[in-house]
């Protein structure tokens, strides 16, 4: 094939990225920092060089029209070169590129119709703005498809707290075929230093910290929780003996419409343990297993949301197990500080891993931990942002149902009772000594 130039010459970082041979690559980049262009020349190199029938090579997008509006153009503009000689054929139907010499293609996709991409046998792909990007596009459909050819993955973004771009990033650097790596603003040297001084100068903390030095971490001024002690608390764990002597409580958070999801989570002391999320169901059957689990664990306490969950208290009830009814919306026993009970057990639980609290590392949670803004109503009190609106901005539209479950064993105050085996000697004891049939037996 005819040498061709395609006007690009790479910084030293992105030379650098082209020259990493790992299967798999993770790049956090900044805003600005050129990471398109990297894309687009990573994919447009690779279908040139390809050797295989039929090469496909994608670049996603989260939205089609975003992918259009990003890539499109600047895709067609770098094959100038090969338009004018021939070399490629342009479909502006399906926004794709077809390089005459091999048979290799390169299309444009958005991952809001992630259908489209289904049956498809990929040879490369890049998908941009991953923090944007819902994880069964990867998990369930480009993943399956690099595997017949087993094909490369590039996965490029600025951090945006904990979704699929983070949970990518942190495992890449533990697997052998996986490689991560982090560009700051500093390390590119795509904007000019005095540029870069006045957005550090003009931008809130947090905010350059994220966007301009990709810190996973960053939290929002008015996030209740930070990213970074959630990953803290995910990575903590107590043994048995460590939190024998505290209380275990359960929290119940039944799913209040149809998408939401049934969730039943236990605590002792410091440590939080693997929700048992339900979908599905309905009130008897998550009264059925909430059953068990107090049969099986014994719990000190066991609080319910009393908003979705009235069904399920009242069948406990029935079965005469000691159930808690909680309402999300109601007063706090602290008025004069909280807007509501939801608030205050929220704050309740952020203390907690402040000192120390230890989650299981489960990626729904530690989402649905780190979302939440919250701000002051206006007299003074903490206001908690609601549960509908942290579920539009949580990964995919899921409901924050793990931290609720979990957010409700702070409820109240609970003290350890003591071993079901004594309680139940103690209750057949009174039973013998007021029991006048009894006595006159002996």
């Amino acid at each position: 094939m005819t040498a061709i130039g395609l006007d690009y010459s790479p910084r030293p970082w992105q030379r650098e990225c082209h020259q990493r041979k790992r299967r798999f690559t993770v790049l956090a980049l900044h805003r600005r920092a050129g990471k398109t262009e990297l894309a687009l020349m990573e994919l447009i190199d690779k279908a040139l060089r390809c050797q295989r029938e039929l090469g496909l090579f994608v670049y996603i997008a989260p939205l089609l029209k975003q992918g259009k509006a990003i890539a499109w153009a600047r895709l067609k503009q770098k094959l100038i070169p090969l338009l004018s000689s021939g070399g490629v054929d342009i479909n502006e139907g399906d926004l794709s590129v077809h390089f005459r010499h091999n048979g290799s293609t390169i299309r444009i996709f958005g991952g809001d119709n992630p259908d489209a991409m289904r049956g498809v046998r990929l040879d490369g792909v890049v998908i941009d703005e991953v923090a944007q990007i819902k994880p069964e596009v990867w998990n369930d459909i480009v993943q399956p498809a690099l595997s017949d050819r087993r094909g490369w993955a590039m996965f490029i973004g600025t951090p945006a707290g904990l979704n699929l771009f983070s949970e990518l990033y942190f495992r890449a650097t533990g697997l052998p075929d996986w490689h991560a790596a982090r560009y700051t603003v500093y390390d590119t040297h795509a904007i000019e230093a005095d540029e870069v001084e006045r957005l550090k100068r003009d931008m809130p903390d947090q905010a350059f910290a994220r966007e301009y030095l990709c810190d996973f971490s960053a939290a929002g001024d008015d996030q209740l929780i930070g990213l970074s002690e959630v990953e803290a608390a995910a990575q903590r764990v107590y043994t048995d003996k460590d939190v024998m002597e505290t209380p275990l409580i359960v929290g119940v958070d039944p799913a209040r419409f149809g998408d939401d999801r049934s969730v039943v989570i236990r605590r002792r002391g410091l440590q939080a343990f693997t929700p048992e999320v339900y979908r599905g169901i309905d009130n008897m059957e998550l009264a059925a297993r909430v059953a068990n689990l107090i049969e099986q664990h014994d719990p000190d306490a066991v609080f319910i949301d009393a908003g979705a969950g009235a069904g399920v208290i009242d069948r406990l009830r029935q079965l005469e197990y000691d159930v808690i009814e909680v309402p999300f919306g109601g007063k706090a026993v602290q008025p004069d500080q909280f807007v509501n009970r939801r608030t205050e057990m929220w704050w309740a639980m952020r203390e907690w891993l402040a000192q120390g609290g230890a989650i299981p590392n489960v990626t729904a949670l530690k989402a649905e931990l780190s979302t939440p803004i919250y701000w002051f109503d206006q007299v003074g009190r903490k206001v908690l942002e609601p549960k509908d609106d942290i579920k539009k901005r949580l990964q995919g539209g899921a409901s924050p149902d793990i931290a609720d479950a979990l957010a409700l064993t702070f409820a109240y105050p609970v003290r350890k009772q003591m071993p079901r085996e004594v309680r139940e000697r103690l209750v057949r004891r009174t039973a013998d000594e007021y029991d006048p049939y009894t006595r006159m037996n002996k």
